[in-house]
């Protein structure tokens, strides 16, 4: 054999062995990429009950008049606001505000925050300053820039009404209204508030044509360079704890209220669940960031850099097409909700 054809020969077999070398390599990224989203999508499997305390259970008669009283305006001073004027569920159980509204028709400090889930968060408000769902009722009822209404006020009224005494002794048997009741019913019909199947999960569940490839590449993002999993993990898409993203500024410092002497808990504020986020502009405690993009955007630069900020915010050097991927992935959770009718209401 030529010196020049042995040598084209041994070329060939060089680049043949190459390109066999990177054919090996790159099957063995896509099994690690594949093993590493099955990996992933296991921790994101539904619960299959709604987990109630021992101390206040699930009956269906006090689910029935949690839900009364959930939608009716008597819980206002002005007989005007419901519970679900601010936790609307055509708006996925909030308002589509910046910030809530209060009876005065004045803007209040916080937005509303979605009751999406509430079941499964320890501690509720955007500061964590109700240890339990239980807690949460009166606060806002009785706030005189919110609903407006004492309690005695309030359970005058309820009593003073023939359907709601019936309604509270089918819940708890004989005995007068009081805030206990009103606070176990209203908590045992919100932690009802699940939101519905969406096309994430149909996608965990096997069905590969539920959601795009470029979701699918912004689950991997949200799992991996983005790292949203670190504070958006679960199910519910949260931790429910409470983290410094770089949004709040002045005065604005969350949980640093409850614990002044903490850096990191300054300017620290509750991890919202991201289900149906699609359908929950604007974003954020204050309403600041107006669309899915903006909060992105947002978090690709890390906000604002100061001590107590979360050590998993940095800027990501996200690009445009790794941006719009996220994006994409974060609209796969929001699923379709059954229609929710306002009950009867008892006068």
């Amino acid at each position: 054999m030529r010196s020049t054809q042995r040598a084209t020969v041994r070329r060939t077999v060089a680049l043949l062995g190459a390109a066999g070398l990177l054919l090996v390599t790159s099957s063995a990224m896509l099994a690690t990429e594949h093993t590493d989203r099955a990996e992933w999508q296991a921790k994101y499997r539904r619960p299959t009950e709604i987990p109630f305390p021992n101390s206040d259970p699930y009956s269906e008669p006090k689910a029935r008049l949690g839900r009364m009283m959930f939608f009716d305006p008597i819980l206002s001073g002005s007989r005007v606001r419901s519970c679900a004027t601010c936790h609307n569920p055509s708006l996925s159980w909030s308002d589509g505000l910046p910030r809530a509204v209060g009876e005065h028709q004045q803007a209040l400090s916080l937005r509303s925050p979605t009751l999406l889930n509430v079941a499964w968060v320890p501690k509720l408000g955007w500061t964590g300053h109700f240890r339990n769902l239980e807690s949460v009722a009166m606060g806002p009822i009785t706030a005189p820039s919110n609903m407006n209404i004492s309690e005695a006020e309030l359970v005058r009224r309820l009593t003073a009404i023939p359907g709601y005494v019936d309604a509270f002794e089918a819940a708890f048997g004989e005995g007068p209204i009081n805030r206990k009741k009103i606070e176990s019913a209203l908590a045992t019909y919100e932690r009802t508030i699940v939101s519905a199947n969406a096309p994430f999960d149909h996608w965990l569940a096997g069905d590969e044509n539920a959601i795009t490839d470029a979701a699918k590449r912004g689950f991997d993002l949200f799992n991996g360079k983005a790292n949203c999993v670190a504070c958006h993990s679960g199910w519910a898409f949260t931790d429910s704890s409470f983290h410094d993203i770089g949004v709040a500024k002045g005065n604005d410092i969350g949980r640093g209220t409850i614990f002044p002497t903490s850096v990191k808990l300054k300017y620290a504020f509750k991890t919202p669940t991201l289900r149906d986020v699609a359908r929950r502009a604007p974003y954020m405690h204050d309403g600041s960031e107006p669309t899915l993009e903006a909060v992105i955007d947002l978090y690709n630069r890390g906000g604002v850099d100061r001590p107590s900020r979360a050590e998993d915010i940095r800027p990501l050097h996200l690009t445009d097409a790794e941006k719009a991927d996220l994006v994409a992935f974060l609209k796969t959770l929001t699923g379709v909700p059954e229609p929710v009718t306002i009950p009867p209401l008892p006068r």
